[in-house]
């Protein structure tokens, strides 16, 4: 790419900023999740049912919690994979463009493309984990009835939701548009051709 000719663009914003922006996310995920299941499964809302679960269950529903963390810690990883393992396909230099990390002080996780991609394919790699992780999941677990794996379908959706703040910063953006992942920040690079 010759910088010269294009025009760049900067949509970032901090981690610390970004998790309180993705915030925005939430609740229209849980009324769009949520209300098609209970109207769906009204049932497994019950006193009852949630009685009869612990007694089913007994000592180690204490030990879901602990589970469930590491269901999330591990499923982190899987979601920051899909982002790589998806942007990769397209990179020039494959996996090798691609770097994983923390950001320690957040608790945030992050994959890092260090190449230019086309505007789709950059889209395509920040909706992969809702979309598998997320969305998937818990379309199945609507359909279902399985209400573990709505959940992680749920769970993974909301884990999503810095994504899709990066992505509502791309509206304005061209299919003609490149893209690059910003190196420390949440958010990219837009090259529009002069």
């Amino acid at each position: 790419m010759d910088e010269a000719q294009y025009e760049q663009t900067e949509l970032t914003v901090t981690a610390a900023a970004a998790n309180k922006q993705a915030l925005a996310f939430v609740l229209p995920i849980l009324v769009l999740y949520m209300v098609p299941y209970f109207l769906l499964w009204p049932e497994q809302f019950s006193w009852q049912l949630l009685e009869g679960f612990v007694r089913a269950h007994g000592v180690a529903t204490l030990f879901y919690p602990l589970l469930m963390l590491l269901v999330f810690i591990l499923g982190a990883v899987v979601h920051e994979l899909l982002h790589g393992l998806t942007w990769a396909v397209f990179c020039k230099r494959g996996v090798k463009a691609v770097t994983y990390g923390v950001h320690w002080s957040y608790l945030t996780p992050y994959c890092h493309c260090r190449e230019v991609l086309p505007l789709r394919p950059y889209i395509l790699g920040g909706l992969m984990p809702g979309l598998v992780m997320g969305l998937l999941p818990a379309l199945a677990g609507m359909a279902t009835g399985k209400l573990l794996l709505f959940l992680f379908g749920l769970l993974f959706t909301l884990a999503a939701s810095g994504d899709l703040l990066v992505l509502w910063m791309l509206r304005h953006a061209r299919a003609s548009d490149l893209v690059q992942d910003h190196p420390e920040k949440i958010g990219c690079y837009v090259y529009r051709r002069k």
